[in-house]
């Protein structure tokens, strides 16, 4: 039996220049199928999507879904979920990055609850229990973490019951549990009637058994497509799209990571507490970190890495009512969060979500030598040369005079990054850093992290996958969840 088209992109060329691949776009998508589409950072893969979705105007071509003899608008029935759609959820432009701990200027802040009132309330009932995401209902929107808001952000979309759901790289952020929990969920959601998924991925270790086609993506270019067993077999062409040509990571100047600093400890928390409202996020919590230790920060979702990351870096005015000491000086003693932030080198999924700034590259990156989001003091030439120089480290130079709005999430990624190491921090603190790397970029962004990281500059490091940790750390602490009390 011949299967059905639902949607078909013929012959397509976006009107504006940059926004188009090698050759006009041919892609279609059957009934039945559920596919991954799937490439490095940088490579198209977004840019598909959104032509997909509509959001490009046309110099030639056509995209059309078909339905029982009918035509529908695209946007009707083609739902997308991607990181940047977090903005859609917490309003980015009338909050600020620190709000989050700031408990009384949250009063506006919805509930989660209060963004889904008019729907189906049986569908919604069975979308909250598949995803497991009950207590989740009950929060303020802006105390979600990233794991939590891509748990919900699904669930939004799919209580619009569209025929075509996008989900761009839906793994990241995820603790194992859930990763696993997604994986059944996918099998589930690929059995109902009149859905199939389209998993935009950057990693072949992602794509789930239910996939049933792959479009690999190459340099603006779609390759022939596959099966997901004949993708997975093709170890050819995956080395294709994520070749890793060995940086020379140690020709960086030694001149930008020199260890100057004078200090025993990086950070000592004592007794530390934190609650808002009936929920304890921190409790009882005694840490300290060296000058040169390396730490991996671990803990399920929802469990408070942020929060104890957020006292360490001046974010939080909780850390004011708590023991701590940075750089052996203790907090509330006369220092400014400016002598704190200078010493430290901090990327977090929070930070990259707030960073909505329409500028050129370049200058996101210089504005780590101010730790401002935002490009308020002009850098002078060396301090340029320096950003340059760690962009080419990064792959990103090329990017220098584009608008940080106008590149992919990963690329955004990589380009705050090198904003992280221009000031040679005396403490590193990267909170899920390979977010949305393709695993070329992961090896290289590894790679680099063990050659900054000599024996006195520190470390500490967030993720939830157990193989992105850099060889150089060697302790540990793990976060467990708190009930509400």
């Amino acid at each position: 039996m011949q299967q059905k088209e639902i949607i078909k992109i013929a012959d397509a060329v976006p009107r504006l220049e940059h926004l188009r691949f090698v050759s006009p776009v041919n892609w279609q998508i059957k009934e039945g199928e559920h596919w991954a589409i799937i490439g490095s950072n940088g490579s198209g893969k977004t840019l598909l999507t959104d032509l997909l979705l509509g959001k490009y105007a046309l110099k030639e071509g056509e995209i059309s879904y078909k339905k029982d003899g009918g035509e529908q608008s695209v946007s009707s029935v083609v739902k997308s979920v991607a990181f940047k759609d977090i903005y859609s959820i917490i309003d980015t432009q009338n909050s600020y990055y620190q709000q989050r701990w700031n408990k009384g200027d949250e009063q506006e802040v919805p509930l989660v609850k209060d963004l889904v009132t008019k729907v189906d309330a049986e569908w919604l009932a069975t979308l909250v229990e598949w995803f497991g995401i009950a207590e989740l209902m009950e929060k303020q929107v802006n105390l979600l973490s990233s794991g939590e808001l891509r748990k919900f952000l699904i669930v939004r979309s799919l209580l619009s019951k569209p025929r075509i759901l996008i989900l761009d790289n839906p793994f990241i952020g995820l603790d194992a549990a859930s990763r696993i929990v997604l994986n059944d969920l996918f099998v589930r959601l690929s059995e109902l009637d009149n859905l199939q998924i389209v998993l935009v991925l950057s990693n072949p270790q992602d794509i789930p058994d239910m996939i049933t086609n792959v479009l690999p993506v190459y340099q603006k270019q779609l390759l022939a497509p596959l099966s997901g067993k004949e993708f997975l077999a093709n170890k050819e062409l995956q080395q294709l799209l994520f070749g890793y040509a060995e940086t020379e990571i140690s020709n960086i100047s030694t001149t930008y990571i020199v260890d100057n600093a004078q200090y025993e400890y990086a950070a000592v928390l004592k007794n530390i507490h934190i609650k808002y409202d009936n929920r304890t996020i921190l409790d009882n919590l005694n840490w300290q970190v060296r000058r040169g230790e390396k730490w991996a920060l671990l803990g399920v979702n929802g469990s408070g890495k942020s929060t104890l990351l957020s006292l360490i870096c001046g974010d939080n005015p909780q850390a004011y009512a708590n023991d701590i000491t940075l750089f052996d000086r203790k907090r509330g003693t006369g220092e400014s969060i400016w002598d704190i932030k200078k010493r430290i080198g901090y990327i977090s999924p929070e930070m990259h979500l707030y960073y909505l700034k329409n500028v050129c590259c370049l200058d996101v990156v210089g504005s780590g030598f101010y730790d401002t989001i935002g490009l308020y003091k002009k850098y002078d030439e060396r301090q340029r040369k320096i950003a340059l120089e760690w962009m080419a480290l990064l792959g990103v130079e090329q990017l220098k005079d584009v608008s940080f709005l106008n590149i992919s999430s990963g690329e955004q990624r990589l380009v705050l990054l090198a904003r992280v190491f221009v000031k040679n921090p005396d403490l590193l603190i990267l909170d899920e850093p390979l977010h949305g790397l393709d695993i070329a970029n992961k090896r290289r962004i590894k790679a680099l992290i063990e050659h900054f990281c000599g024996k006195d500059k520190s470390l500490i490091y967030v993720t939830h996958y157990q193989d992105e940790i850099p060889d150089v750390v060697d302790k540990q602490l793990v976060l467990t969840k708190k009930s509400l009390c």
